[in-house]
């Protein structure tokens, strides 16, 4: 059965979880706005850029945010959009892959690090190097983390953790959320009493506060590509992607603590 339009927009509202959510398409939406998938912890900084590039260009994204991971899939089935930001390379080479992105659009757009964090009130005190206790540290209580299997943080926190030489003994206590923002609100609700997420997520929570961070060679370079699709016919998609890379853009990305990578 085909699906529709509506029906691929309609599927990510009502899966979105807290963070993870989407702006809703205007009535007559225009011929040039477009639609934009992107990683859940993008959402403070793409929703400023998204108002400043409305202002300046008079065109509008509609953002949908989820898992990188789920919106690969997504697109891959047929959702509609036209320029995807992925929290990983390995997410945007498996849509390169298939042909559904256009290769000479792609760039290497941001930066990013994993941090642990607990919640505001914690007295949990941690200094990340080989073989530290975290397993201690978690008591009876859960490491939250994003999809170890397929969501990019927590695919970086898994490979620290194994790097410094602790996954194991912490393996059984993973609480796995659909996406690091709803990893980062068990941990700001005090559901777990640690979690990793992105430094730029744990600077958007006033409910967290950071105890360390990972070193940057204990996992992969978490760099956030992008791309317009390939079924995109429209030029603001391509406009979208520029902006993302100009001056105007870089502040509010830096604002978030992310590092820019593309000029």
């Amino acid at each position: 059965m085909r699906i529709t339009r509506r029906g691929w927009l309609g599927a990510l509202l009502a899966g979105a979880l807290g963070a993870a959510t989407a702006f809703g398409a205007p009535a007559g939406a225009r011929a040039q706005d477009i639609t934009v998938f992107a990683a859940a912890s993008l959402k403070d900084a793409l929703d400023s850029i998204n108002t400043q590039w409305q202002a300046d260009a008079k065109h509008k994204a509609t953002i949908s945010y989820a898992a990188s991971s789920a919106l690969a899939k997504q697109i891959e089935a047929g959702a509609p959009a036209d320029v995807f930001i992925s929290a990983d390379l390995d997410w945007m080479k498996y849509l390169a892959d298939r042909k559904l992105i256009k290769p000479e659009t792609q760039a290497t757009l941001l930066g990013n690090r994993i941090v642990l964090v607990a919640p505001k009130e914690s007295t949990v005190q941690l200094t990340i190097a080989p073989n530290f206790e975290l397993a201690k540290a978690l008591g009876d209580g859960h490491l939250a983390m994003a999809d170890v299997k397929a969501v990019p943080a927590g695919k970086y926190g898994q490979a620290a953790l194994e790097k410094l030489g602790v996954w194991a003994s912490v393996q059984g206590k993973i609480a796995q959320a659909e996406n690091v923002r709803a990893t980062l609100a068990l941990v700001s609700r005090g559901e777990a009493p640690l979690g990793i997420v992105y430094q730029t997520d744990a600077a958007a929570d006033s409910g967290v506060k950071v105890i360390g961070t990972f070193p940057a060679d204990s996992h992969p370079p978490i760099l956030y590509p992008v791309a317009v699709l390939a079924s995109s016919d429209k030029p603001e998609a391509q406009a979208f992607v520029d902006y993302l890379k100009s001056p105007a853009a870089r502040p509010l990305f830096e604002k978030q603590g992310f590092t820019v990578v593309a000029q």
